[in-house]
């Protein structure tokens, strides 16, 4: 097992899996925190790709949608819900200036850590979830069932010993009195057989499949290989993983690690027992319902941990009310914690500063996180990358998963100086007009997947072709480094370059400042 990578771990925020999501609350909480309304519009666009369906017409639609009824009706919305409200749980805290020291996830709720922390973008993290569910199903994942016994991981496999079926598996240890175990659908019925003759109860568990069994080695190849093509970030946050009981680490390979998950089971006791050893003080469920809560509470009963839910109703209020105000209390609430309104705005007034925050943060984060993330990449293979260092060792405000508002209502912060051009692409004298529009049309076709020939010179990117604002400011980022341009002043904004043509006049004015000569026939 890694050693804990910091000695201040304070805040943990864990990520629900199975039975995590509770419509009702995310309902109520989507009035009041424009952050869920966002995260869900991301991920709409992805299901309506793979399903021909938007996620949130599913849960905020007119028909109020619970756990079971998508179970029953839509199961892959079932787990794209639990992983939406995760995320947009973590992008309400951190709107509220709660910056976690640890993430952790249980089963599912580990692709939403990951994201969380920066891994993944958000739409890939729906793929990801998409493709877990998909590769199961071609496996006849649909006929198993998870059942949690209330007796302990030992006693529970003394029991499976008794019905002797290689299939069946102690799919997570929650806590001392409660072990689920994961494996064919009418095996399982003989299991709670024999555990009511023991007088063990079982309850059904909200999953449309069994996970964390062998029965699913199968599948995870085509997982692993899907994965791996995707893009694959640093982590802005350290990870914890009660799969691999240890911290992930800066070199693993994660299409490979979330492919065990498929066999290996959630030590989830053993991993809040570690983070608690190590300082925790502070667990926050980011998510729906409050079983994380409460299997923390259990685990650690009798110590001074407090363990607070979000996206559930209790005692018919939103339990995410009263988390924000324990967490103010405590000081682990407010966007100035650390400095950050002395940083970034010194003479604004504090509560001014908290509401610009709370509303406009992600924008903020969004664009450091793209524009640190374009930096690395051009630094690669050239002796300036800061030296690999355990994930903890970046200490970076939470990186915002959601869509910043148009820029046109508020100006980013300065770009982070880009680094100067690599030879290859340095541009030669006599460089025109129609030659850099060439260029601009190929690089956003190629990083897009759009034909060439969509990019003429008066096309809204957003309005007509659907790229949003946070992949303009990436590809912003990438256009910068390609051509060694300075930072985008404060006033840049965003919407004023709309189209191919205005972005191109931009990068060549740029360039021009830059006292390169071109030639007033190539400008047309």
């Amino acid at each position: 097992m890694s050693s804990n990578p910091s000695p201040d771990v304070t805040t943990a925020f864990l990520f629900p899996g199975q039975g995590g999501f509770d419509g009702e609350a995310l309902r109520r909480a989507k009035e009041r925190h424009p952050q869920i309304g966002r995260v869900f519009a991301r991920l709409d666009a992805v299901t309506e790709e793979l399903y021909g369906s938007r996620v949130s017409e599913v849960l905020f639609g007119e028909r109020k949608a619970d756990l079971r009824d998508l179970l029953d009706n839509d199961p892959w919305a079932s787990q794209v819900a639990i992983y939406g409200a995760g995320l947009a749980a973590y992008e309400i805290l951190a709107a509220q200036g709660v910056a976690p020291d640890v993430l952790a996830g249980h089963s599912l709720g580990e692709i939403t850590a990951l994201v969380a922390a920066g891994a993944f973008s958000v739409e890939d993290g729906v793929r990801i979830v998409a493709r877990r569910v998909a590769v199961i199903e071609r496996q006849g994942g649909v006929d198993g069932r998870m059942v949690a016994l209330a007796a302990s991981a030992e006693r529970t496999r003394k029991l499976l010993e008794l019905v002797d079926e290689p299939l069946l598996a102690v799919a997570t240890e929650n806590h001392d009195e409660q072990t689920v175990v994961s494996g064919p659908a009418g095996i399982l019925d003989r299991v709670v057989a024999i555990a009511g003759q023991l007088d063990v109860g079982a309850i059904e568990i909200d999953t449309p499949f069994p996970f964390h069994t062998p029965a699913l080695a199968p599948a995870a190849p085509e997982f692993a290989a899907y994965v791996r093509k995707l893009d694959q970030r640093p982590l802005n946050r350290p990870v914890y993983s009660p799969i691999l009981q240890r911290y992930y680490e800066p070199g693993d390979a994660l299409a490979d690690l979330l492919a065990e998950h498929f066999t290996r089971p959630v030590r989830f006791a053993a991993a809040v027992r570690h983070l608690r050893e190590t300082g925790a003080e502070v667990f926050v469920e980011a998510g729906g319902r409050a079983a994380l809560s409460k299997l923390v509470a259990k685990v650690t009963d009798g110590s001074a941990v407090r363990s607070l839910p979000t996206l559930a109703l209790t005692g018919g209020r939103l339990a995410l009310d009263g988390t924000l105000d324990a967490l103010r209390e405590a000081g682990l609430a407010a966007p100035e914690r650390g400095g950050l309104a002395e940083l970034l705005a010194p003479s604004v007034p504090a509560d001014v500063f908290a509401a610009y925050w709370s509303e406009r943060g992600h924008m903020v984060l969004e664009l450091v996180r793209t524009e640190l993330d374009a930096f690395r990449k051009s630094t690669e293979g050239r002796g300036t990358e800061p030296e690999s260092r355990p994930a903890a060792a970046v200490e970076p405000e939470p990186a915002a998963a959601v869509e910043p508002e148009p820029a046109a209502e508020a100006a980013p912060a300065p770009a982070p100086e880009a680094p100067a051009a690599p030879a290859s692409s340095a541009r030669p004298e006599g460089y025109g007009r129609d030659q850099l529009f060439g260029e601009l049309r190929t690089l956003y076709a190629e990083a897009l997947e759009y034909p060439e020939d969509v990019f003429e010179d008066e096309v809204q990117l957003e309005a007509e072709l659907g790229v949003d604002s946070v992949k303009q400011v990436e590809l912003l980022s990438r256009v910068s480094s390609r051509y060694g341009l300075p930072p985008r002043e404060s006033g840049f904004r965003l919407a004023t370059y709309n189209t191919m043509g205005k972005i191109t006049d931009f990068v060549l004015q740029q360039l021009n400042d830059r006292g390169a000569h071109t030639p007033a026939s190539a400008t047309g």
